[in-house]
């Protein structure tokens, strides 16, 4: 007798990874976008015949999470871009000020693969996949960030060889909040970058940390601000704190601001 609420073949999801449906074209959300972009050197000249590849989740209305047809997009990306010889880096970003990635649709989660184990252990397959053609990618990889890098975002983000990110990005787990373990990444990398109790503290707390805070604990390269005041300078995340190291014995670099002084700060950010 089968149960009543296993799907029909005309209902289920194609997993193979190699077909024509999992490019998008620019403004279908959501998608996976592929550019190649000239390579210019530090005064800004183009270099003839070199490129770098950007790999761009576009899904902004969902905060960049990713669909089984986005993750499909991410595979080929850096399998073009690994293959590819006059690519010289590939650049992992994602649309939008506001967010790299918080990882895996809950939609389709919850639309389609609640009830249908199988069919999560075929799209988990595609998710190892990705995080494999991350890492073994014969180009060095950049992860862009320019917003939240959390859950899977945060897995696929470390996957890559560098990151350079908004100040006003966050990083950080979600999972174990809702039961489910960081096992796509987290509880491997966390503890290469971080201490081994900050590694623990940051995949079980699920406490949100500023950019500047996983750069002075070494997670990320480079930070870099992305907010101008009314004279046109750049302007350090005013949320987060940067001018001192300590207070009162407490490490407070890269920590949120409080109360009033949080309050006015992120005024600011909204401007």
């Amino acid at each position: 007798m089968a149960l009543e609420w296993m799907p029909r073949d005309d209902e289920l999801k194609d997993h193979a990874l190699f077909d024509d449906k999992y490019w998008g074209g620019e403004g279908d959300a959501p998608c996976t976008m592929y550019t190649k972009k000239p390579l210019t050197d530090p005064q800004g000249n183009v270099i003839d015949g070199l490129y770098t590849a950007e790999i761009r989740l576009n899904n902004p209305a969902q905060f960049n999470s990713y669909t089984t047809e986005m993750v499909k997009g991410v595979i080929a990306g850096f399998g073009a871009a690994s293959g590819d010889r006059s690519v010289v880096a590939a650049v992992f970003t994602a649309t939008g000020p506001w967010s790299f990635c918080t990882g895996g649709n809950v939609k389709e989660y919850h639309e389609y693969y609640s009830k249908r184990p199988n069919e999560y252990g075929e799209y988990m397959d595609l998710f190892n996949g990705m995080v494999d053609a991350i890492l073994m990618c014969k180009k060095p990889t950049i992860c862009r960030v320019n917003g939240m890098r959390v859950a899977g975002g945060q897995e696929i983000g470390m996957a890559c060889d560098l990151a350079v990110s908004s100040d006003l990005a966050i990083y950080g787990q979600a999972g174990p909040r809702h039961g489910s373990a960081p096992d796509g990444g987290s509880s491997d990398f966390l503890p290469w970058f971080l201490s081994m109790e900050d590694a623990m503290w940051n995949c079980v707390s699920c406490e949100m940390w500023s950019a500047y805070k996983m750069r002075a604990k070494n997670l990320i390269s480079k930070v870099v601000p992305v907010l101008k005041d009314e004279k046109g300078n750049w302007v350090r995340n005013p949320q987060i704190i940067t001018d001192r190291y300590v207070d009162n014995g407490e490490i407070v670099y890269g920590e949120f601001k409080s109360g009033a002084e949080f309050k006015e700060a992120a005024g600011f950010v909204r401007g």
